[in-house]
């Protein structure tokens, strides 16, 4: 296993351990609202915290971009880390089961490991640059879809800021329910896309993600054979509107949602 990878698998099962034991604790937990709708915990803070100081221990180096404490380490650090504690906080809280670790790690811009750990199911998502991607040790691949027909597809509900383009996303939603054989709004993003790179969704779209939401998916998709870009079937720069699926999938979700896309959407 790459060095890497062995370390941010390792931060990732802390995690995962230290949110399983809290779970019950879901209506005494310490919760502040950074926005409307967009809470995070004690657990939010505390998982990271576990994540950073494991990294920390190998890589003192290295620099991080996590949801929780913003960008630390040295400015200039050609290795960067990208952490999401906790994807599914109101999902966490509400006990609702689904939710996930998200752990990626660049190297001079370019991802080169990630991990998507489901603590509930202990199922561990891996990638490496060039080495594939993998479910518990085993290689993954997307699906063989060609077409919305049939297909299975993720998507997230617009919320905080892009709660304004509610109305086209709609109008997007509509076309895709009406095309394919169904469409899903679990609340994790990241395991959204490890589930697009396991097989298990054929394809995803969601409008307003950050980088820790989306750097570890989408590298676990890239390595499965699968595609990622932005609304406009343009390249993905882990923020923003984001597009993904097996190759045609892919190309149908954006033709699909094209008339429905706003000019300030299509960056």
């Amino acid at each position: 296993m790459h060095p890497l990878l062995t370390i941010a698998v390792r931060a990732a099962r802390r995690a995962g351990d230290l949110i399983v034991r809290n779970l019950d604790r879901g209506p005494n937990l310490d919760v502040s609202t950074k926005s409307r709708n967009d809470f995070v915990s004690e657990v939010d803070r505390a998982a990271e915290a576990e994540i950073l100081a494991i990294i920390r221990k190998s890589y003192p180096h290295h620099g991080f971009l996590a949801e929780e404490s913003g960008r630390s380490g040295p400015g200039d650090a050609e290795c960067i880390w990208i952490v999401d504690p906790l994807d599914g906080t109101t999902n966490f809280l509400h006990g609702f089961p689904q939710f996930s670790v998200s752990i990626a790690c660049e190297h001079q811009g370019r991802l080169e490991v990630a991990v998507v750990f489901d603590p509930l199911r202990s199922e561990l998502f891996t990638a490496t640059r060039g080495a594939g991607a993998l479910l518990e040790g085993r290689r993954i691949r997307v699906t063989r879809r060609r077409t919305l027909d049939g297909a299975l597809i993720g998507t997230g509900f617009p919320y905080r800021a892009n709660v304004k383009y509610m109305k086209p996303y709609l109008g997007m939603l509509e076309v895709v329910m009406s095309a394919a054989a169904g469409v899903r709004r679990p609340g994790s993003a990241a395991l959204d896309l490890a589930y697009v790179a396991a097989g298990r969704l054929d394809g995803f779209w969601e409008i307003g993600l950050s980088p820790w939401d989306t750097a570890a998916g989408t590298l676990l998709i890239t390595e499965a054979g699968g595609m990622v870009g932005t609304l406009a079937g343009r390249e993905y720069s882990q923020a923003g509107h984001i597009v993904a699926g097996t190759p045609k999938v892919y190309e149908a979700l954006i033709e699909a949602i094209a008339p429905h896309l706003p000019a300030e959407l299509a960056c």
